[in-house]
Protein backbone atom coordinates (compact mmCIF):
# COMPACT_ATOMS: atom_id res chain seq x y z
CA UNK A 1 0.00 0.00 0.00
CA UNK A 2 1.69 3.18 -1.18
CA UNK A 3 0.16 6.01 0.80
CA UNK A 4 1.43 9.49 1.51
CA UNK A 5 0.29 12.10 3.99
CA UNK A 6 -0.87 14.21 1.04
CA UNK A 7 -2.99 11.29 -0.23
CA UNK A 8 -4.55 10.88 3.20
CA UNK A 9 -5.34 14.60 3.37
CA UNK A 10 -6.83 14.70 -0.13
CA UNK A 11 -9.15 11.72 0.18
CA UNK A 12 -12.48 11.84 1.98
CA UNK A 13 -13.60 9.18 4.40
CA UNK A 14 -15.94 6.65 2.82
CA UNK A 15 -18.77 5.35 5.02
CA UNK A 16 -18.04 1.79 6.13
CA UNK A 17 -20.87 -0.55 7.07
CA UNK A 18 -18.58 -3.54 7.45
CA UNK A 19 -17.88 -6.35 5.05
CA UNK A 20 -14.36 -5.13 4.28
CA UNK A 21 -11.22 -6.41 5.95
CA UNK A 22 -9.26 -4.32 8.41
CA UNK A 23 -5.86 -3.13 7.25
CA UNK A 24 -3.10 -5.66 7.84
CA UNK A 25 -0.03 -4.94 9.97
CA UNK A 26 2.09 -3.83 6.99
CA UNK A 27 -0.60 -1.44 5.76
CA UNK A 28 -1.01 0.01 9.26
CA UNK A 29 2.76 0.47 9.57
CA UNK A 30 2.91 2.26 6.20
CA UNK A 31 0.12 4.64 7.22
CA UNK A 32 1.62 5.30 10.65
CA UNK A 33 4.95 6.14 9.02
CA UNK A 34 3.16 9.11 7.42
CA UNK A 35 1.63 10.21 10.75
CA UNK A 36 4.42 10.12 13.36
CA UNK A 37 2.38 11.85 16.09
CA UNK A 38 -0.02 8.88 16.19
CA UNK A 39 0.64 5.57 17.91
CA UNK A 40 -0.81 2.11 17.52
CA UNK A 41 -2.45 0.76 20.65
CA UNK A 42 -1.47 -2.74 21.84
CA UNK A 43 -4.75 -4.22 20.55
CA UNK A 44 -3.66 -3.33 16.99
CA UNK A 45 -7.18 -2.02 16.30
CA UNK A 46 -6.86 1.61 17.45
CA UNK A 47 -4.54 4.56 16.87
CA UNK A 48 -4.11 7.40 19.37
CA UNK A 49 -2.83 10.94 19.60
CA UNK A 50 -2.61 13.06 22.76
CA UNK A 51 -2.09 16.73 23.55
CA UNK A 52 -1.54 18.68 26.74
CA UNK A 53 -2.93 22.10 25.92
CA UNK A 54 -2.57 25.48 27.59
CA UNK A 55 -5.93 25.42 29.35
CA UNK A 56 -9.47 24.05 29.37
CA UNK A 57 -10.74 26.53 26.78
CA UNK A 58 -8.03 25.52 24.30
CA UNK A 59 -8.69 21.82 24.89
CA UNK A 60 -12.44 22.23 24.33
CA UNK A 61 -11.83 24.33 21.22
CA UNK A 62 -9.66 21.57 19.74
CA UNK A 63 -12.18 18.86 20.73
CA UNK A 64 -14.97 20.86 19.06
CA UNK A 65 -12.88 21.39 15.92
CA UNK A 66 -12.17 17.65 15.74
CA UNK A 67 -15.87 16.93 16.28
CA UNK A 68 -16.89 19.25 13.43
CA UNK A 69 -14.29 17.66 11.15
CA UNK A 70 -15.52 14.17 12.10
CA UNK A 71 -19.08 15.15 11.22
CA UNK A 72 -17.99 16.45 7.81
CA UNK A 73 -16.01 13.27 7.17
CA UNK A 74 -18.72 11.01 8.62
CA UNK A 75 -16.10 9.11 10.63
CA UNK A 76 -16.15 9.59 14.38
CA UNK A 77 -13.28 9.24 16.88
CA UNK A 78 -13.39 8.66 20.59
CA UNK A 79 -12.52 11.94 22.33
CA UNK A 80 -11.27 11.98 25.93
CA UNK A 81 -10.69 15.16 27.95
CA UNK A 82 -8.87 14.60 31.23
CA UNK A 83 -7.26 16.82 33.81
CA UNK A 84 -8.99 19.87 32.26
CA UNK A 85 -6.41 20.26 29.47
CA UNK A 86 -5.28 16.82 28.28
CA UNK A 87 -7.04 15.68 25.13
CA UNK A 88 -6.73 12.16 23.74
CA UNK A 89 -8.17 11.04 20.41
CA UNK A 90 -8.56 7.38 19.47
CA UNK A 91 -9.58 6.12 16.06
CA UNK A 92 -10.84 2.74 14.90
CA UNK A 93 -13.46 1.59 12.42
CA UNK A 94 -16.08 0.03 14.69
CA UNK A 95 -17.95 -1.67 11.82
CA UNK A 96 -14.92 -3.86 11.01
CA UNK A 97 -13.39 -4.13 14.47
CA UNK A 98 -10.08 -2.71 13.35
CA UNK A 99 -8.31 -0.01 11.40
CA UNK A 100 -9.36 1.14 7.95
CA UNK A 101 -7.92 3.78 5.65
CA UNK A 102 -10.62 6.12 7.00
CA UNK A 103 -8.89 6.17 10.39
CA UNK A 104 -5.68 7.41 8.81
CA UNK A 105 -7.45 9.90 6.57
CA UNK A 106 -9.14 11.44 9.59
CA UNK A 107 -5.90 11.33 11.61
CA UNK A 108 -4.09 13.29 8.87
CA UNK A 109 -6.88 15.87 8.81
CA UNK A 110 -6.83 16.15 12.60
CA UNK A 111 -3.07 16.78 12.40
CA UNK A 112 -3.68 19.60 9.92
CA UNK A 113 -5.90 21.51 12.39
CA UNK A 114 -4.24 20.60 15.68
CA UNK A 115 -1.14 22.08 17.33
CA UNK A 116 2.08 20.14 16.87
Amino acid sequence: MGVSRDDLLAERCVPCEGGVPALDADEVAACLAELPAWSLLPDGAHIRREWTLADFRTAIKLANSIGALAERERHHPDLHLEGYRRLRVELTTHAIGGLSINDFRLAAKIDSLAPA
